[in-house]
């Protein structure tokens, strides 16, 4: 199949390349824009008509692409639009958690063509690549799908990772640390792999709450605090890569031991697990709280949704934690906002479910530390769609990479 040729090792030269290359091109604006007509492809391209119908009846032969019936006449005969097919082209879309793992597969649709699968994993499991590797057939071969169907996979993972070469910085094993290497050699297909919090960004910016704004921050608020970032309407990754590690900003002086081996950053004052924390101890210490009386002498099964579901009938307590966190994350945020400047934030993550009950103080605090005249037209909401919108964001990555042209 065509888009194999490039990394089966096949060397193409003269027409034979120039083709694969257009073919390459109308399958990326058929992702991009679902249903095209062959005079707009030519054009897009840069060929004749015949030519254009040529590479799409390649493609059609191929399997890849479809007649779509006919679009709308501009005084001549009534153009025939071609689209992606849904049954031919898949990828396998993976987002790593610090504690687990999801497994979608998408069709060029950016559908998911069957339940998402959770597995215990995290980015420091030596068999993180083989658990992959396992239930996503499982999942392929479940749902009666081709495997040679399948072209790429990708990870969206906590992390300093270098998308470029595939590298996890942050994988305490330096012998692990090539992932895209590792998914390579075990899939045989291409492979993508980026940081959550900038996958998150990307779905949001592509299919979510950022879609139509050039200048955005997205907040991935769960074990830690992952900021990504679209500026003028491109992901922004970095010199190196590693941009948006909000969460190890120095916050407090002294403060709490970090995972990064650091103290006082932002991730030890407003992560889940410090919401968790603080929630316990206020039940040890006999705090006059429905929290308490649901959870004393358990105070280990307290979950960020006990203390959401607590704020929202009313407990003193559980508003109190949700305002604390949200007062200092808006304070964070404030320096971000007098630096960039941006159209809208969007807070995704287990505590963004808390709503108001985090909003409201992040925009008090935006208030008191930002200038009007910069955090005043800045819009703050919630993701609708947090808990996919890795997925998408790494989907639309692997897409992108798939159809892109060759530079050889």
């Amino acid at each position: 199949m065509i888009l194999l040729e490039n990394i089966k090792g096949k060397k193409l030269t003269g027409n034979a390349l120039k083709n694969y290359r257009r073919k390459k091109k109308i399958l990326s604006l058929l992702y991009e824009n679902d249903t095209l007509s062959a005079t707009f492809l030519s054009k897009q391209i840069g060929v004749s008509l015949p030519t254009a119908l040529s590479l799409l009846k390649d493609l059609g032969a191929s399997q890849l692409v479809e007649v779509r019936g006919s679009g709308e006449s501009k005084g001549g005969r009534r153009p025939t639009l071609f689209g992606l097919k849904r049954d031919s082209i898949f990828v396998i879309s993976c987002e790593l958690g610090r504690f687990r793992g999801k497994i979608g597969v998408y069709n060029s649709h950016n559908e998911l063509v069957a339940p998402v699968v959770v597995i215990q994993t995290s980015i420091d499991d030596d068999d993180l690549v083989d658990k992959l590797y396992a239930e996503s057939k499982h999942v392929i071969d479940d749902n009666g799908i081709d495997f040679n169907n399948v072209y790429a996979v990708g990870i969206a993972m906590p992390g300093l990772i270098d998308s470029k070469e595939g590298i996890n910085y942050t994988i305490k094993k330096e012998a692990y640390r090539n992932v895209g290497e590792r998914l390579r050699s075990k899939f045989n297909k291409i492979v993508y792999i980026n940081n959550d919090a900038r996958m998150e960004a990307y779905g949001e910016f592509v299919f979510g709450e950022a879609k139509g704004y050039k200048n955005a921050m997205i907040i991935n608020w769960n074990w830690g605090v992952g900021l990504g970032m679209v500026l003028d309407g491109k992901l922004y990754n970095g010199g190196s890569g590693f941009a948006g590690e909000l969460s190890h900003i120095k916050f407090v002086e002294d403060g709490d031991l970090c995972i990064c081996g650091k103290r006082g950053c932002l991730e030890t004052e407003i992560s889940a697990y410090v919401l968790i924390n603080r929630a316990r101890q206020a039940v040890e210490q006999n705090r006059i709280s429905q929290l308490t009386e649901k959870f004393k002498n358990h105070e280990k099964e307290i979950r960020v949704q006990d203390i959401i579901s607590a704020a929202k009938l009313g407990d003193e307590l559980s508003i109190s934690l949700l305002n604390n966190v949200g007062q200092a994350l808006g304070k964070a945020l404030s320096n971000t906002i007098q630096l960039l400047n941006p159209d809208i934030i969007v807070i995704g993550g287990l505590v963004s479910e808390a709503n108001q009950y985090i909003l409201n103080p992040i925009q008090q605090s935006i208030n008191q530390y930002c200038l009007e005249q910069i955090s005043g037209n800045t819009k703050i909401v919630i993701s609708n769609n947090w808990r996919h919108s890795g997925l998408l964001g790494i989907t639309a990555k692997l897409f992108q990479k798939l159809f892109s042209d060759m530079n050889k």
